[in-house]
């Protein structure tokens, strides 16, 4: 059965950049899908109906309204709340991706009797209600209880390629970097792990249940003497809200103290709050911000900076 459902998954085209031939994300594309399907929908149920976190959801509406699909209203029973509707132009577009998926299981089914095609379809709705149900039974609920996760140091077999993925996951996913992006990001952490032996550079990654959900490297040598450079700060979707980020921070910080380094300084760009409010925790404050194509697509570059007591 997985098997079976990592190939619907690449054959649907779930694993390409803009799915349905739209040019969007997945998981706008779903938006899109949910909020047609309903006429209009508060932002609050579509988080729930696509498993995302407010924040994310936050940047997916900003990014549809920015491109003329949706018009979101601050409800009127709930002022925290908004009200999402689809424009004109977002209907034309929730009508393509309608007849797009419609084409999809035509083809797919074009040549199977029709005993058969019902059996698939009859199949499918229930593992699609099983797979629903296994969060909404109280019985069958998860556990909330936090993963026993560890925190290691140091080069390990496929970490680099694992740092790069989760990199590309999550900014291909939530603000349409590509592949400039990861090229980025692989290059610039396989040239730093080749000069790991130097004891002022440390890459820490934590694992549960030995598959690495996280990772933060110090480079102190790539801004000269006495500034250390946090960079490839990332977390799996899994690993995030467990403060698993919180003691990769702590470790970090506790290296560049261990060295004395004078300053900390880390680039990133607006838009990723929590990320910035862990910065702050740890005394970072913003230097600078500028409009910057570094990373691929343009966006509001930002560089954080610690001054250390201890140099």
């Amino acid at each position: 059965m997985r098997k079976s459902s990592r190939i619907i998954v690449r054959e649907l085209g779930f694993l390409k950049k803009g799915l349905a031939g739209t040019g969007l994300s997945p998981s706008a594309v779903h938006a899109i899908i949910e909020i047609g399907n309903q006429s209009t929908l508060r932002a609050s149920d579509l988080r729930v109906l696509l498993g995302l976190e407010k924040s994310t959801i936050s940047r997916l509406l900003m990014k549809l309204e920015e491109k003329g699909l949706l018009i979101a209203t601050r409800a009127n029973s709930d002022p925290r709340n908004k009200d999402l509707a689809l424009t004109p132009k977002g209907m034309e577009l929730f009508d393509d991706i309608e007849a797009f998926g419609r084409g999809q299981v035509k083809t797919a089914l074009a040549n199977l009797p029709e005993d058969e095609q019902h059996l698939i379809s009859q199949g499918l709705a229930t593992y699609a209600d099983a797979l629903k149900n296994r969060i909404s039974s109280p019985q069958q609920a998860p556990s909330l209880q936090i993963p026993a996760f560890h925190i290691q140091s140091g080069y390990s077999p496929g970490l680099l390629a694992r740092v790069t993925e989760m990199h590309i996951q999550y900014y291909s996913t939530n603000f349409g970097f590509g592949s400039v992006f990861e090229c980025k990001v692989a290059s610039g952490m396989a040239a730093f792990m080749e000069r790991l032996s130097n004891p002022v550079n440390i890459t820490l990654y934590a694992k549960i249940d030995e598959r690495i959900v996280g990772a933060i490297s110090v480079d102190g040598e790539d801004l000269g003497p006495h500034i250390a450079h946090l960079r490839w700060f990332i977390l799996d979707d899994a690993a995030r809200g467990k403060g698993i980020g919180t003691v990769l921070m702590k470790e970090a910080m506790a290296h560049i103290k261990k060295h004395k380094f004078s300053e900390s300084r880390l680039w990133t760009f607006k838009g990723l709050e929590p990320a910035r409010h862990l910065y702050e925790k740890f005394g970072f404050v913003l230097e600078k911000e500028w409009l910057g194509k570094q990373w691929g697509p343009e966006v509001n570059e930002q560089i954080f900076v610690r001054k250390h007591a201890n140099s």
